[in-house]
């Protein structure tokens, strides 16, 4: 759904069955609807400040914490345009998150976070049988990096990563099905494998979009995951 087309009263919609009918679904369109201007902000902060070891997958995922607090806090009713409320909200978060890093001298950053989130969750998931888990385990992890890496779903910035003409038939059907089962997923799988492989969203904030706990969306990512696995002839 391509909500950055759709008109004003769409948006109207959502504020209205997210405030008074707690559409949980609703907070997360809002959330991909804002989103470039999260990640907009967070390069524009990056950009114009020195790093000091804060890269930009840790300077975005500072602006999504401020967007979701942008989106439980705004009132629609005041009429001030939500871009302009949830920017400052998200400057702020990233000035502070940065400034928070910096004093700890942060040692992890994002990228090593979100593979320790995705190991913890696939490798809870499996069963007592180690070689069995061993297996489930290596197919999980290649199917993350499907989703990262290939552009099985669509990206933002309209880039063709489809295969090559030198890519065998075989990948290309690969990636065709994949992208298919993702769409197939139970509502709340689906998110959480687009919201985390497409935007690159962490658990902890998937999980505040989706008012569930981290440990649920940890336990709905591995059976998103395996039910991948079992789809495209994994397991």
């Amino acid at each position: 759904m391509k909500l950055l087309l759709v008109p004003p009263r769409v948006e109207a919609s959502l504020w209205r069955r997210l405030r008074y009918e707690r559409e949980v679904r609703c907070r997360e369109l809002l959330f991909t609807r804002y989103r470039g201007l999260a990640r907009a902000t967070a390069l524009r902060i990056l950009r114009s400040r020195p790093r000091n070891g804060v890269t930009l997958e840790d300077i975005e995922q500072f602006a999504y914490e401020g967007l979701l607090v942008a989106i439980d806090r705004y009132d629609p009713l005041r009429g001030v345009p939500f871009g302009a409320y949830a920017r400052r909200r998200i400057l702020g978060n990233v000035v502070d998150g940065a400034a928070r890093m910096n004093e700890l001298d942060a040692q992890h950053h994002y990228r090593s976070r979100v593979e320790r989130e995705r190991l913890r969750s696939i490798a809870d998931d499996q069963g007592q049988d180690a070689l069995a888990t061993l297996a489930n385990l290596a197919a999980d992890l290649a199917i993350g990096l499907l989703l990262e890496g290939t552009g099985l779903i669509e990206p933002d910035d309209g880039a063709d990563r489809r295969p090559n003409a030198y890519e065998s038939l075989a990948w290309r059907s690969l990636q065709h099905r994949l992208a298919q089962e993702v769409s197939r997923l139970p509502e709340r799988e689906e998110a959480i494998i687009r919201q985390h492989y497409e935007h690159g969203v962490s658990f902890t904030y998937i999980a505040q979009m989706l008012e569930i706990s981290k440990g649920r969306v940890s336990q709905l990512h591995a059976a998103a995951l395996a039910k991948l696995r079992a789809r495209v002839g994994h397991g």
